[in-house]
């Protein structure tokens, strides 16, 4: 599987901030996996462009489905975590808040019938 991850190929210099997105504390809010792929990978991927994004976010959601279908259960979480990162690129270049993007639509449960768990008819 090849390294797409946003700003992928990108060299960064060490910087004052200390934070990581490596460290042991798996917990990390919207706003903050916002802030910080717009931190790690904003420029490039702003230069890149939506239309580019795209490409490389559909091209993680092919590779995940064939992590899903045959491989290890890291190269899955790899693939999910490159999906979400391209996701939430996107958010960013099209300046929406992915919190209150998912709360709006989803805080209340289904948004079709409005229930936890969904009551829709499959």
């Amino acid at each position: 599987m090849t390294d797409s991850s946003p700003g992928a190929g990108v060299q960064t210099t060490n910087s004052s901030d200390t934070s990581t997105a490596s460290g042991s504390d798996t917990s990390m809010t919207l706003a903050a996996l916002q802030d910080v792929i717009e931190r790690t990978y904003g420029l490039r991927d702003r230069s890149r462009g939506v239309s580019t994004s795209v490409a490389w976010l559909c091209e993680e959601v092919g590779e995940l489905a064939q992590a899903i279908r045959k491989g290890t259960p890291a190269q899955q979480r790899h693939e999910f975590a490159d999906v979400v990162a391209w996701v939430v690129s996107l958010a960013n270049q099209m300046d929406v808040d992915l919190a209150e993007a998912v709360n709006g639509r989803y805080a209340a449960g289904c948004p079709r019938c409005g229930t936890i768990p969904c009551s829709c008819p499959m």
